[in-house]
């Protein structure tokens, strides 16, 4: 169709066959409202470039389409799965627990390998991708923190170490309790007994969580980044055998981590700025998954105070609700 032949009654209709046609690119499901709000963006954005004064359109017929609202893309967003405190606590103990294999010390034996990784993700509310860049440098023991200055990120069929993309010219930092760092010196521990083992097949680039010598292949190096989604089969593998919610993802520690940390009153301002979201009003509404159980303890808190149940039983029977 010609650019001046589009009118916004054309893109509606293309937005909703987007969000009805199979999609050969989403696994053959339509598009989500988001993904279509995205594509109006987009359309939006070209169409303007040939707006104005002497040029095609005198209007921008995008601005009459009818794009998905924020309602709509909110009410498909999954809620996705979290795991409280008390379940984050039995996760920990398991995939701390050795196999009890003849050959398992502890330290060295492959069934531990990935526990300081996954402690990491259920203790901190980093990103996957976040994680897998954190480097040896960057941890002060001292103060317990953590520079955040690198990602391991997927492009195409591959993956790279890059600088962390950011508005800011400082290093964002996190921090860590005592415990934590406690599990990060072990696995440095474990990594220098691999770097001596390796000998040349390790080539170092200060990674934590640095690709190990476990399975590793002819022809190839460890110490450098680990691929994410062979990170993610792993988790699912775990997942799957400590039994799990189906469908939690590496992801969902990060809602988990906030979550509770919001259900246990911790201050909100420190929550959301450990989440590096751009306001604690962000935070309250993105991560507020558990809002319906926090509500009704607060009506029962308030009715307690105010003395509401004493007001019921003076109530009139005609007033009192049936059974």
């Amino acid at each position: 169709m010609k650019v001046v032949d589009v009118t916004g009654d054309h893109l509606t209709t293309l937005y909703q066959q987007l969000q009805k046609e199979p999609c050969p690119t989403n696994r053959g499901k339509p598009l989500g409202p988001k993904s279509v709000r995205h594509i109006h963006n987009i359309i939006s954005a070209a169409l303007t470039s040939v707006t104005g004064p002497k040029r095609l359109l005198t209007d921008n017929p995008a601005r009459e389409a009818k794009p998905p609202t924020e309602r709509k893309i909110k009410a498909a967003e999954p809620d996705f799965p979290t795991l409280d405190d008390s379940a984050t606590a039995r996760f920990l103990k398991d995939i701390w627990t050795p196999c009890g294999n003849s050959r398992c010390d502890g330290l060295h034996h492959h069934c531990l390998r990935d526990a300081p990784l996954w402690s990491s993700y259920a203790a901190t509310s980093t990103r996957r991708s976040e994680t897998l860049g954190w480097m040896w440098p960057l941890i002060n023991w001292n103060d317990g923190s953590i520079k955040l200055r690198y990602v391991v990120v997927e492009e195409g069929n591959t993956f790279r170490l890059r600088k962390l993309t950011k508005d800011g010219e400082s290093d964002e930092i996190i921090y860590v309790d005592q415990a934590l760092l406690t599990i990060l010196w072990w696995q440095y521990e474990r990594q220098q007994y691999e770097k001596e083992r390796l000998g040349d097949l390790w080539v170092d680039h200060g990674l934590v969580f640095a690709r190990d010598g476990f399975k590793l292949q002819p022809g190839r190096l460890a110490g450098g980044p680990q691929d994410p989604e062979k990170v993610s089969a792993r988790w699912r593998t775990v997942r799957n055998r400590l039994h799990l919610p189906e469908n939690f993802r590496l992801h969902d520690w990060r809602a988990s981590k906030i979550n509770n940390d919001l259900d246990a009153k911790e201050n909100p301002v420190e929550v959301s700025a450990n989440a590096r979201h751009h306001s604690v009003g962000y935070t309250l509404s993105r991560y507020g998954r558990r809002r319906p159980e926090s509500a009704k303890k607060l009506a029962a808190s308030s009715a307690s105070r105010i003395g509401l149940a004493g007001a019921a039983s003076l109530s009139t029977p005609a007033l009192a609700p049936s059974p």
